[in-house]
């Protein structure tokens, strides 16, 4: 895998995304009530008047997006079902879906990373259907992440799932940790690439690179 990264302490300490092993001790709305309550005193340490008709419902409104939007994808139970159809018309060349478009988290600062991520592989006996690759971006992308990480999981997971080496992951990502705070830069994108199999031979990968032009 190679990457560009885009801060001083922008790094991974592994593929799998770093989980207690309770994580999942308590129920889904066990975790809304309990990051409910902690964020009201968040708000509460902040001065913020939580009796306003504007703020009093903000903790719950919080608690809710983080554990059944933005962070979902740290559940198992929201991991989307493959979909693999026979490759009934012998295609056996490159197959390319560009510009997936997808939300994260940094989970140094827990500010958005909004990118595209490029997903390509070559069909052996099956195909996967191409909303599951969208899925399979969406799903590993809804948790507290870092760039690197993400583009393994994605291309390791359609790895095991295609039964094949034979799969590269570019995504191409703007990171608010940069732009909202530090150094306070926009424009500034994070490219970060994971090839298996035949990805990294180099004319093959010269293939892909030209049709993402």
């Amino acid at each position: 895998m190679a990457s560009v990264s885009g801060e001083e302490d922008h790094f991974s300490s592994g593929s799998q995304t770093p989980l207690r092993p309770d994580a999942f001790a308590m129920s889904a709305e066990e975790k809304v009530h309990d990051i409910a309550y902690h964020f009201r005193s968040i708000m509460h340490t902040l001065g913020l008047d939580l009796s306003d008709d504007s703020l009093k419902d903000t903790p719950m409104r919080v608690a809710k997006m983080y554990v059944r939007e933005l962070f979902s994808g740290l559940d198992p139970v929201n991991k989307p079902a493959i979909s693999l159809f026979n490759n009934s018309y012998g295609y056996g060349q490159l197959l390319l879906e560009k510009n997936i478009p997808f939300v994260s988290q940094c989970e140094h600062h827990f500010v958005p990373i909004r990118g595209k991520a490029h997903v390509a592989y070559f069909a052996g006996d099956k195909v996967i259907g191409l909303s599951k690759l969208n899925r399979i971006v969406d799903y590993f992308a809804r948790r507290p992440q870092v760039q690197e990480r993400l583009t393994v999981q994605i291309g390791q997971e359609l790895q095991q799932a295609l039964s094949t080496e034979d799969v590269a992951v570019i995504i191409d990502a703007e990171h608010m940790c940069v732009s909202m705070r530090g150094i306070r830069q926009d424009g500034c994108s994070t490219v970060s690439s994971f090839y298996g199999g035949r990805f990294n031979n180099a004319s093959v990968k010269n293939e892909l690179l030209l049709q993402l032009k």
